[in-house]
C-alpha cells in the first residue's frame, strides 16, 4: 500500500484525547468548562514563547470568571487528573491502522513536559516523536513546535499530515505549510482571518484513507 504522506503529527490534547469533558467534570459544569478551555486556547494562541503550562491554565480559568482561589484550585486539581484522560473513539484503531502501515507518527502539544508524558501515556499507541511546548520552548500555533517535530521526524512539510484539534492549530501549519486534517470533534468555530484545513471531519474515520492510497 502506498502512502500519499510519509508521517503524521498530531496534536494530543484536542485532536487525540477527549480534554473537554475532563475540564468539564473539574469545572463542574459543562458551561463553565468550556469557557475555560477555550479561554486557555485562546491564550495559548497568543503566548508565542513557553511559560509555565500550570500557570497558563490558572490564569485562564481567573479570566473565564472563577475567582482567583478557586482557579488555582482547579488548575491544581486538572494536573493532578491528566491520568483519566481518554482517547475518542475510533482514534486507537485509526493510529493502529496507520501505523501498521509503517507510517511514523508523532505528537505537537501544547502541555509540559511532564503532563505531557502523562498525556501521551493514555493513548496506547508508541508515537516516533513528542514535542512539548516547554521542550521546543514555544506555545502553538508559533512555527517552532511543529519544525522541531518535522526536523526530529527528517520529513518535509509537505511530505507530513497534521492532525488538528482546536482551530488555532490551522494558523500555525499554514505558517509551515502543513497539510492539515481538523478532527473538529466538538465543533469549533472557524475564527475570523484563519486559513480553512485540507480536509475536515468531526471524527478520525477518513485518517487511514487520507494517509494511504
Amino acid at each position: 500500500m502506498s502512502r500519499r504522506y510519509d508521517a503524521v503529527l498530531f496534536d494530543l490534547l484536542t485532536a487525540l484525547l477527549d480534554s473537554w469533558s475532563l475540564w468539564t467534570a473539574v469545572a463542574g459544569s459543562e458551561e463553565s468548562g468550556r469557557s475555560w478551555r477555550a479561554e486557555y486556547l485562546r491564550m495559548t494562541y497568543e503566548a508565542g514563547r513557553y511559560r509555565a503550562y500550570e500557570d497558563m491554565v490558572r490564569e485562564a480559568g481567573a479570566r473565564a470568571g472563577l475567582a482567583p482561589r478557586r482557579a488555582t484550585e482547579l488548575a491544581a486539581e486538572l494536573a493532578s487528573r491528566y491520568g483519566e484522560l481518554e482517547p475518542w473513539p475510533g482514534a486507537v484503531d485509526a493510529l493502529t491502522k496507520v501505523r501498521q502501515a509503517g507510517v511514523p507518527l508523532g505528537i505537537v502539544t501544547n502541555c509540559s513536559e511532564e503532563l505531557g508524558r502523562v498525556a501521551v501515556s493514555r493513548v496506547p499507541i508508541p508515537f516516533n516523536v513528542v514535542v512539548t511546548a516547554e521542550r521546543a520552548g514555544f506555545y502553538k500555533p508559533d512555527p517552532h513546535p511543529y519544525r522541531l517535530a518535522l526536523q526530529e521526524l527528517g520529513v518535509l512539510p509537505e511530505r507530513c499530515l497534521f492532525v488538528a484539534g482546536s482551530a488555532y492549530d490551522l494558523v500555525g501549519t499554514a505558517r509551515v505549510g502543513l497539510p492539515t486534517f481538523w478532527h473538529d470533534r466538538i465543533g469549533m468555530e472557524l475564527p475570523q482571518s484563519v486559513p480553512e484545513p485540507m480536509l475536515k471531519h468531526r471524527d478520525l474515520a477518513p485518517l487511514v484513507a487520507t494517509v494511504l492510497a
